[in-house]
């Protein structure tokens, strides 16, 4: 195989072509799942895999494949990917670095006369975003089976479309049963990411290597108070049920903070009232929590306390509730020959790595169940992420894809 040759400007020039493909105004990114900017964002990347030469295939939940057969199909693949999904004012590298990243490593790979003995596959995972659905990570669940079929049937966005009305308009066909995976149909998982974290940025370092991920879940609380004219309601009879989120939302964080785990992390990430009038009292609201740690006895204990917590704030405030677990996942143990793999690619190109804890959650969480798993992580500005001025550099970029690629190489020999 001839040296490898990254090619960083057609890299970053396709990564700002994608982030030009938004619901909102650039440089701020939204592309929320089955909407028409991600069947762009789709249809862009499906058109760079043709390009490639990749073979593409989409399932039921419009999980998207493209394939670079090997000689032996009779081996199970080796598989890298991400998301192009994007949340309400985000970044342009979120998911992206890890979708657009692989096609430039194959192209990097075919360049250098590199011939794969095994197929390395590409995956477009559907809806790593909590966006449309309120649970993260929806085609990688429903391909290990965390997720069943039947909850993802019901699933609904805000407006009360089922995810079978969205995946119509998606051009999904198929019954969702079928994107269930069969263990080890992949030899490996390997998702290339930022860090969406400041460690490496402040190490100065250029390559994370992920050994653990983080365990998520995720509350969703519904309030029923009683509204009235914000000026003819007196203080002592008011059920405000906006006044009982907010007491919610503090118990999150005093649950969050009282661990004694630093790494419990407890956010309210979405609070909706209604009427939402400025001269009237709230008499709905709408709460969806997010609580994680990487130890599973802290995250249980502090969701257990919120849970405790809830039914105690509504009643001394004469609100009705209702509260609903989402999601509690158990965290992901990557593989450690994986792991060492990619320590060794760094050390053979000179790059200085770190293996580490990922806080943030991805599809590579739920991949664990299906095949042996690691990330590639590389450095971004502040640990910004989830937010317009997320950045990795250039140089930072095709580091990553560099290890990617020769991980790759050794994965599919």
């Amino acid at each position: 195989m001839q040296p490898l040759a990254i090619n960083e400007q057609r890299l970053q020039r396709q990564i700002d072509e994608l982030a030009l493909i938004t619901e909102a105004e650039p440089p701020v990114v939204m592309r929320v799942i089955f909407s028409e900017a991600d069947m762009r964002g789709r249809a862009f990347v499906k058109n760079l895999c043709r390009e490639a030469g990749l073979v593409l295939r989409e399932d039921a939940v419009g999980n998207i494949f493209a394939r670079w057969e090997g000689s032996d199909k009779n081996l199970p693949p080796v598989a890298s990917g991400s998301h192009i999904d994007a949340i309400p004012n985000a970044g342009k590298y979120d998911g992206v670095v890890g979708v657009l990243g692989v096609i430039e490593a194959i192209r990097a790979l075919q360049q250098a006369g590199f011939q794969p003995k095994r197929s390395i596959e590409l995956i477009i995972f559907t809806s790593e975003e909590p966006t449309r659905f309120g649970i993260g990570c929806l085609g990688s669940r429903l391909f290990s089976g965390v997720l069943p079929v039947a909850k993802a049937a019901a699933l609904k966005d805000r407006d009360g479309k089922t995810l079978d009305e969205w995946r119509k308009i998606g051009g999904c066909k198929g019954d969702l049963s079928s994107v269930l995976l069969p263990k080890d149909c992949y030899a490996a998982f390997v998702e290339l990411h930022i860090e969406q974290g400041p460690i490496l940025e402040a190490e100065n370092i250029d390559i994370g290597v992920v050994e653990k991920i983080a365990a998520p879940s995720t509350l969703r609380v519904g309030l029923t108070g009683v509204g009235g004219h914000a000026g003819a309601t007196l203080m002592p009879g008011r059920r405000d049920a906006l006044l009982a989120g907010a007491e919610i939302a503090l118990a999150v964080e005093r649950a969050a903070t009282t661990t004694g785990s630093p790494d419990t992390v407890g956010t309210t990430g979405v609070f909706r009232i209604e009427p939402g009038a400025v001269n009237s009292v709230p008499c709905r609201a709408w709460l969806e929590i997010d609580l994680r740690d990487t130890l599973v006895k802290t995250r249980d204990g502090a969701l257990e306390k919120i849970e405790r917590a809830v039914p105690e704030i509504c009643k001394r405030r004469g609100v009705e509730f209702q509260m609903e677990r989402v999601n509690v996942d158990a965290p992901a143990i990557c593989d450690a020959a994986l792991v060492q793999t990619v320590v060794e690619v760094c050390g053979e190109l000179k790059l200085p790595v770190k293996k580490m804890i990922s806080r943030a959650y991805h599809d590579t969480l739920f991949m664990a169940q299906v095949c042996p798993t690691t990330m590639i992580f590389i450095p971004c500005f502040k640990g910004y992420s989830h937010r317009p001025d997320e950045y990795s550099s250039p140089e930072q970029i095709k580091n990553g894809v560099t290890v990617l690629a020769h991980t790759l190489a050794k994965l599919a020999e």
